[in-house]
C-alpha cells in the first residue's frame, strides 16, 4: 500500500506540471509598442491588462512605451512590437506604400480636437495665426499625427514657421518652459494641471486643420508578419480591446487604475474624457474619412499617390466585432 501511495503521488504530481504548463500556454503573449505613456486614448491596453480583461482572453501583454507614433512604427516595422498603438493613418499607410509590413487593425481615434498646442502664459503669441517665420512649433515624431498635424496648421494659416520634432508631452513641456520652443503639444490629461495652474495655455487644436475633423487620424497597426501567423491572437487582442473601452466609460474602477498608472488626479481625467475624448472618437471599429487622409497625406508628402482600392484592402485587415 505505501509504494502504490507513492506511486499515486508521483502520477499526482505529474499532472499538476502538465496542468500548470497548460494554463500558462493559454496565455498568448503580444508585444506593444505605445505612443505618449500616460494618454488616456493609449492607455487601454495598460487598463485592460491591470483589471484582468485581457487575462479573460487569454493575452497577455508586453507593453512598450515610445516617444511617439514615429519611434512606435519603426518597432512594428522591425518585428520588435507585434501590435502599435497610436500610429497616425498617413504614417502607416506611407510605410506600408513602401513595402513595410504594417497592417491597420482598428482605429485608434477619429478627428483631432484632442490634441492641443500650447505657449507660456507670458507668451505674445494668442493663436497659432499670430506664428511668425522665427515661431517654432512642436510635434512628436516624424510621421506622427502631430507632425502631419502642424504640417496641416502652416498650409491652413499659410505660416512659414519652423516645425520642431519634441518627442513626448513631458519633453516638449521643458522645451517650452525653458524657451527651447514656442509652441508646444499635448494630448490631455497631461498639461490639464500646468493650465489650471496659468503656467500656459492653449493656442490651437488639432481640429483646426478642417479636413481631420471626420477622419481617423491614428490608427491601431499590426506587423503583417505576426497577423498572417497569428491572425486568431490578435482577433482575441481586438476582442479585449473593445471589452476594455466599455469597461473605462462604465466602471469608475477604470479611473482608479487610471489614476495608478498614469498619477493624473480623477478630476483631470474625468474632464479630459469630457472635454477631449467621447467615446464615440475613440470607436475602434470607426475607419472613417479615409479618401480625405490620402488626399492630405500625398499633398503633405506622405505617400506619392492615394492607395488603390486593392491596396486599401490588404492594409485595412480590421478583426470583426463578435456578434
Amino acid at each position: 500500500m505505501p509504494r502504490m501511495t507513492k506511486t499515486f503521488g508521483a502520477l499526482t504530481l505529474v499532472a499538476s506540471i502538465a496542468l500548470g504548463a497548460s494554463a500558462a500556454s493559454a496565455q498568448d503573449a503580444l508585444k506593444l509598442a505605445i505612443g505618449q505613456r500616460g494618454n488616456w486614448e493609449t492607455a487601454v491596453s495598460e487598463i485592460g491588462q491591470r483589471a484582468g480583461i485581457f487575462k479573460k482572453h487569454g493575452i497577455d501583454l508586453d507593453l512598450l512605451y515610445t516617444a511617439g507614433a514615429g519611434e512606435t512604427l519603426q518597432a512594428i516595422i522591425a518585428g520588435a512590437a507585434d501590435i502599435g498603438i497610436g500610429v497616425g493613418t498617413s504614417g502607416a499607410m506611407s510605410a506600408y506604400s513602401k513595402g513595410a509590413p504594417v497592417r491597420g487593425i482598428a482605429s485608434a481615434t477619429v478627428g483631432s480636437n484632442d490634441l492641443y498646442w500650447y505657449v507660456k502664459t507670458d507668451s505674445p503669441i494668442k493663436s497659432l495665426k499670430d506664428a511668425t517665420e522665427t515661431t517654432t512649433i512642436a510635434y512628436s515624431t516624424t510621421g506622427s499625427s502631430t507632425n502631419m498635424l502642424v504640417l496641416g496648421f502652416l498650409k491652413t494659416f499659410n505660416l512659414k514657421s519652423k516645425a520642431e520634432k519634441t518627442g513626448s508631452p513631458p519633453a516638449t513641456l521643458t522645451a517650452v518652459m525653458s524657451g527651447q520652443v514656442d509652441i508646444g503639444w499635448a494630448a490631455p490629461p497631461f498639461g490639464l494641471k500646468q493650465i489650471e495652474e496659468g503656467q500656459i495655455r492653449i493656442v490651437g487644436r488639432g481640429s483646426d486643420v478642417p479636413s481631420t475633423r471626420n477622419q481617423t487620424v491614428r490608427l491601431l497597426i499590426a506587423n503583417a508578419n505576426k497577423l498572417a501567423k497569428d491572425k486568431a491572437i490578435i482577433t482575441r487582442y481586438m476582442d479585449a480591446y473593445r471589452e476594455t473601452l466599455d469597461f473605462m466609460y462604465s466602471d469608475p474602477k477604470a479611473l482608479a487604475l487610471y489614476k495608478d498608472f498614469a498619477g493624473i488626479p480623477e478630476n483631470l481625467t474625468k474632464k479630459a474624457m469630457t472635454d477631449f475624448y467621447p467615446k464615440t472618437a475613440l470607436d475602434p471599429d470607426r475607419i472613417e474619412g479615409i479618401d480625405g487622409v490620402m488626399t492630405d497625406a500625398v499633398a503633405m508628402k506622405f505617400i506619392p499617390t492615394p492607395l488603390t482600392k486593392e491596396q486599401l484592402a490588404e492594409f485595412f485587415q480590421v478583426p470583426p466585432r463578435k456578434k
